[in-house]
């Protein structure tokens, strides 16, 4: 290896960390929002979240083979899943608020009917889509620009849309004081019932818009890749904590750059393992995530002062 070489070898290694971070990095911000959502402004953990994602995903595909155009089939995924999510809502969700683990069994069940049904409907595997955009090539590497580039800078533009929504409209206003204290919520003439349903709908839309941004880039389209979202999705909003905005992109930041460079130097299978373990060492020292460690932070400073 000549010394001229080297310095194009290196710089070639880290894009290939960048972009593979990128890639970790939108995965898990779309994965994990929806949940987010519903967990954060509702309390209540949707094990079936990945299934969620996954009727975007056939929504998507179905519609596209049908011979709609993808931007098209995408928006069909995304309005599938949330009429869909509505009707979870209202028939069995709705029962549960406050009910934590109540609401864990229940919804975990329902992931598992959603993926019978997905098998005995639509059979093993669905035609795959190809993935848009092409790839960038560099030395002895190669991204692709939809997973590495656009995705990543979707999941940003969906965080700031929501950080809008839920802090600079009526609707977030009304949103956060029926979360914070419903029946004053209620006696003030907020209709609580109805927010509860526009929240979860508001999740259910981003688990289907996961699913449509995803169908491309997944590869083969089979009932059980649900579990594929929901680990890491789960993952990053117990990392994360009760806040939204800022949990899900602090928490998606730090075990995108353990996930990456695990997979980079070691293969997907370590990024993983390190994922996983990064999360559980985060869980031992911040109990609350990391933003619940900020909060107590700043209300110390505040009792200090």
């Amino acid at each position: 290896m000549s010394e001229a070489t080297l310095p194009a070898i290196v710089v070639y290694d880290i894009a290939a960390l960048l972009f593979q971070f990128l890639n970790s990095f939108g995965f898990i911000i779309l994965a994990t929002v929806g949940l987010a959502i519903i967990f954060g402004m509702m309390g209540v953990i949707n094990l079936a979240h990945g299934e969620f994602i996954l009727i975007g995903v056939y929504g998507t595909a179905l519609t596209y083979h049908a011979g709609l155009p993808l931007p098209v089939a995408m928006g069909a995924g995304v309005v599938v899943t949330t009429v869909f999510g509505v009707v979870v809502e209202r028939t069995i969700v709705r029962h549960f608020y406050d009910r934590l683990l109540d609401s864990m069994v229940a919804t975990w069940g329902l992931a598992l009917v959603i993926s019978q049904l997905l098998l005995i409907v639509f059979g093993s595997s669905l035609d795959s889509i190809g993935t848009p955009l092409g790839n960038v090539s560099y030395g002895p590497f190669s991204s692709s620009i939809y997973r590495s580039v656009l995705l990543p800078a979707v999941a940003l533009l969906v965080l700031a849309g929501l950080y809008v929504l839920f802090t600079r409209t009526e609707f977030g206003i009304k949103a956060r004081a029926t979360i914070e204290d419903p029946e004053t919520a209620r006696a003030m003439g907020i209709d609580t019932d109805r927010m509860y349903v526009a929240t979860f709908a508001i999740g259910s839309a981003l688990a289907g818009l996961t699913g449509a941004l995803y169908a491309p880039a997944l590869g083969s389209i089979t009932p059980n890749r649900g579990s594929t979202f929901l680990v890491e999705a789960f993952v990053a909003v117990v990392v994360g904590g009760p806040s939204v905005i800022l949990g899900t992109l602090s928490a998606s930041g730090l075990l995108s750059v353990f996930n990456a460079g695990g997979s980079f130097f070691f293969g997907t299978f370590i990024g993983q393992m390190l994922l996983l373990l990064v999360a559980i060492v985060a869980l031992r020292f911040l109990p609350d995530g990391i933003t619940g460690y900020v909060d107590d932070w700043r209300q110390r400073r505040r009792a200090e002062e």
